[in-house]
């Protein structure tokens, strides 16, 4: 072989070496993407499948987490027996004890109704039977037997108003004909009575049955109404609520604490730059007010809004602290609404223990090696629980330090614990890492209820006040237009604020629209309207218009509930 032929194939091995070196830089480069696409879909996987446990565990699980009677005893004694000392999750309950009332234990006895009102029987024996059927003898009377029903009926009735005219029987200079005032109502051409209006307003918004259930409703008492009359009606009312609702507001945005909370609600309506139909239900409950808003968006405006707090308008930025120099502490979860707004001087937020809660429940649920982690942090959480409530019903003295100390303690345990786990976090579950690092950028929000310990350590009054509505929108799907949208927010802060105050929502809304009607279908103003702030009640409005007044509403007992 010449020289030429070996530098030939020298030549072809180096570029052959040169093609699969590249080649296997290709291939490298390949896996390396591959590799990079298997941790995203496993990132994917794992939040898929947190979402599939929470979902499954919404829909299957159990509805509490009470423990069985061995589990807590087991939790309790710590295993050693019934004998040994502790306090486990459950707490409040003694071990082994059943739910309901306790065999031997002194019972409630029945309810007391003598507030209804009473349409008595007689059920008598025939006379002809009143004798001895063997010598005739009368029988005496010896007493009586006496047991007590509950009747529930439905009346509609057709009320029509006469107003008999009378003309001057002299020549005298006075008005020629005479008649009474017409009949006062809260429509000016309706039809309905402000009893009628008010069940229609807590039938719908706070009982959450769909306009064609309440159409089928009456159409089975006999009353035939159109579905677009009934949302007529409605909306005529929206107008007479309006003045009510701003002064609840009003006090609401003043309060130095508020809880906070959203949620999704669909709006069919048509709204320029916005191309679906999600807005979202925003809640404010005060210390003795709630406010509902529906908003087309989740953003910071609706907060601030509310707060009475304006935008730079040039670069939307939020002012260093509240107008008036006010304080607010805002109870709420970790959505970066409430946390821009805790930037401000004077903003506190304290964050919801309950939701830093589900985020260690949903680990647990997704990933079954966890569990034990899980238990453990929820155990930690259920002590800082027992030790608030022992702090907030402690007396002044000693016993106050006392459970103030406990409270810290329970706190210190877990920041101990938080910071032990994330220096190993290399050794842990990636979900558990996600946890902790959640729980350490939330910290400072979450023990600054240290401060506040009359406060509630979460935020579920919010999410209890949503219950209602969302009820309704499984049953009405949310609203037709921005109308419906205002009135329902509307309906919802007068009956939450009347609630919190101790108030039937049906007999103070009947209250509420007579005295429009008495003002000729508008709304009351000046110390009228004053007269039904639900924090400022006198004595006797308030007993007319608690949760079991005599009557449904405070028209004329022969106009209540009926059809004008």
């Amino acid at each position: 072989m010449g020289s030429g032929d070996l530098g030939d194939g020298v030549g072809f091995w180096r570029a052959e070496a040169q093609r699969w070196r590249a080649r296997a830089e290709r291939s490298e480069a390949e896996a390396e993407r591959l590799r990079d696409r298997v941790v995203e879909l496993e990132g994917q996987v794992g939040a898929l499948a947190e979402k599939v446990a929470e979902l499954a565990r919404l829909a299957f699980g159990k509805s509490s987490e009470k423990q069985t009677a061995k589990k807590a005893v087991e939790q309790t004694t710590g295993g050693g027996g019934p004998d040994s000392t502790g306090a486990g999750q459950g707490g409040g309950r003694p071990p082994g004890r059943g739910r309901g009332q306790q065999r031997g234990s002194r019972g409630h006895g029945r309810r007391d109704y003598s507030h209804l009102p009473t349409e008595e029987q007689v059920r008598d024996v025939p006379e002809g039977e009143r004798v001895c059927p063997r010598c005739g003898a009368d029988y005496v009377p010896f007493g009586e037997e006496c047991c007590e029903l509950i009747d529930w009926q439905v009346r509609l009735v057709r009320v029509v108003i006469r107003r008999p005219t009378y003309r001057r029987g002299c020549r005298c200079p006075v008005r020629g004909v005479l008649a009474a005032p017409p009949a006062p109502k809260p429509i000016g051409k309706g039809r309905f009575t402000t009893g009628f209006l008010a069940r229609l307003l807590v039938e719908k918004f706070v009982l959450g049955r769909p306009t064609h259930r309440i159409a089928a409703a009456l159409a089975h008492d006999g009353l035939d109404l159109a579905e677009g009359t009934l949302a007529g009606v409605l909306a005529a009312c929206s107008d007479l609520l309006a003045p009510l609702t701003d002064k609840i507001s009003e006090r609401n945005a003043g309060a130095a604490h508020l809880h906070v909370d959203e949620t999704r609600w669909q709006v069919f309506a048509a709204v320029e730059g916005k191309d679906s139909h999600r807005w979202w239900l925003w809640v404010f409950a005060g210390p003795d007010t709630t406010v509902f808003r529906i908003a087309p968006s989740r953003s910071l405006k609706v907060l601030t809004t509310q707060l009475g707090v304006e935008h730079d308008p040039d670069t939307g930025a939020l002012p260093e602290s509240l107008p008036g120099g006010r304080r607010l502490l805002l109870s709420s979860d970790f959505y970066t609404v409430y946390q821009s707004v805790g930037r401000m001087d004077g903003v506190d937020n304290l964050w919801c223990w309950s939701h830093i809660r589900r985020y260690f429940v949903r680990a647990g649920d997704a990933h079954p090696d966890l569990q034990a982690w899980t238990a453990a942090w929820l155990e930690r959480i259920g002590a800082l629980y027992r030790a608030h409530s022992a702090l907030a019903a402690a007396p002044s003295g000693p016993q106050r330090a006392q459970a103030a100390e406990q409270f810290d303690t329970a706190l210190a345990v877990m920041d101990s614990e938080r910071h032990a786990q994330t220096a190993n976090a290399h050794l842990m579950h990636p979900a558990a890492v996600k946890v902790l690092a959640t729980l350490d950028r939330e910290w400072d929000g979450l023990t600054r209820h240290r401060e506040f310990p009359e406060l509630p350590l979460d935020n579920n009054a919010a999410e209890r006040a949503l219950r209602g509505p969302v009820v309704g929108r499984k049953n009405f799907y949310g609203s037709g237009s921005k109308a419906s949208a205002e009135l329902a927010s509307r309906v919802w802060t007068i009956t939450a604020t009347a609630e919190r105050a101790g108030l039937n929502p049906l007999a103070y809304l009947g209250a509420y629209l007579h005295a429009c009607a008495e003002a000729g279908g508008t709304p009351p103003t000046g110390a009228a309207l004053d007269r039904f702030l639900p924090w400022a009640l006198n004595p006797d409005d308030r007993a007319a218009w608690g949760r079991h007044p005599d009557t449904a509403g405070t028209d004329p007992p022969s106009e209540s509930a009926r059809v004008a």
